[in-house]
Order: C-alpha cells, then sequence, then structure tokens
C-alpha cells in the first residue's frame, strides 16, 4: 500500500496515486478506491489490476484538505491504506478510515516559475550594460586628473 502525491504547478490541485500491493490484495479480482471525493460510491472509481497482482488509480483532488478513504476487494472486503496520512474514526462502522491530506507543502507554495531564456537573456545584457557603465566612468576620471596634471 501507498500513497503518492505530485502537486500542480499553482499549488490548486494534487494528484494522488493511490496503490495496493499484492499482499494486501489477497487475490482479489477488483479493487474500488472508496472516499469521501466520490461521495461514498462503492463502484465510483475502479482500480486498475497490474501484472503482479497490485491495483493502482490516480486521483485529482483539491489541495489543503482531508479526505477519508477505504479500498473495497472484490465488493465485500474493507481494508485501509497501509501508509496513509493518518487514521480517523468512522462515523458509521466500528472502525478507522484512512485518511489522505493534501495540503500544499511550503516548498510548493514558495516555488516560482523559472524564467523564461528570453528573460534570463534581458536579465544578463542589463548586468553586461551595467558593468561597463560602471567601469567607464572610472577610466574617464582617472583620464581628466591625468591631464590635469600634465596642464600644471
Amino acid at each position: 500500500m501507498s500513497l503518492s502525491k505530485s502537486f500542480s504547478a499553482d499549488g490548486k490541485k494534487c494528484t494522488v496515486t493511490f496503490s495496493v500491493n499484492p499482499n494486501a490484495a489477497a487475490g482479489a479480482e477488483k479493487v474500488f478506491l472508496v472516499g469521501e471525493f466520490n461521495s461514498w460510491n462503492e463502484t465510483a472509481t475502479p482500480m486498475k489490476k497490474m501484472p503482479d497482482g497490485s491495483f493502482s488509480v490516480k486521483k485529482q483532488l483539491e489541495t489543503n484538505k482531508k479526505y477519508q478513504f477505504r479500498y473495497l476487494l472484490n465488493g465485500k472486503d474493507w481494508i485501509n491504506d497501509w501508509k496513509a496520512d493518518e487514521y480517523i474514526r468512522s462515523e458509521l462502522a466500528n472502525d478507522d478510515n484512512s485518511c489522505v491530506d493534501t495540503t500544499v507543502p511550503a516548498a510548493v507554495k514558495t516555488a516560482k516559475k523559472p524564467a523564461s531564456k528570453s528573460a534570463a537573456k534581458t536579465t544578463a545584457k542589463k548586468s553586461s550594460t551595467k558593468g561597463t557603465e560602471t567601469t567607464e566612468p572610472k577610466a574617464t576620471t582617472k583620464k581628466s586628473t591625468a591631464k590635469k596634471a600634465t596642464k600644471k
């Protein structure tokens, strides 16, 4: 079992990959992801069976929320994700629900788009121009001082 998350550049969407390993699937033919994001519909989100017997599905969720979920095997057996972000007591059953937290990490919140190549070239040109401007006045000043010294 595992959850992996990736966040959109604008930090508004989180793509979560939900996975059930072959041991947890215990030979199941069908596994469904069931949770708050699909109104607990037991057949709305089927998971794809992989050649090794594991199951997975990607789900795009809004960020900065917590979603409770569980896996339903063969329409009868409920299991939790062993690597869930946390577990919350179910209001309907005498059990816990897995929970995925889509809070945007600080690094994603502050990440800026990389500057385009043309913007980088413009910045480089400005820097080189500034360097030239700074060097020229010093040279001119030295020349004027030298001229004054020869006139005396």
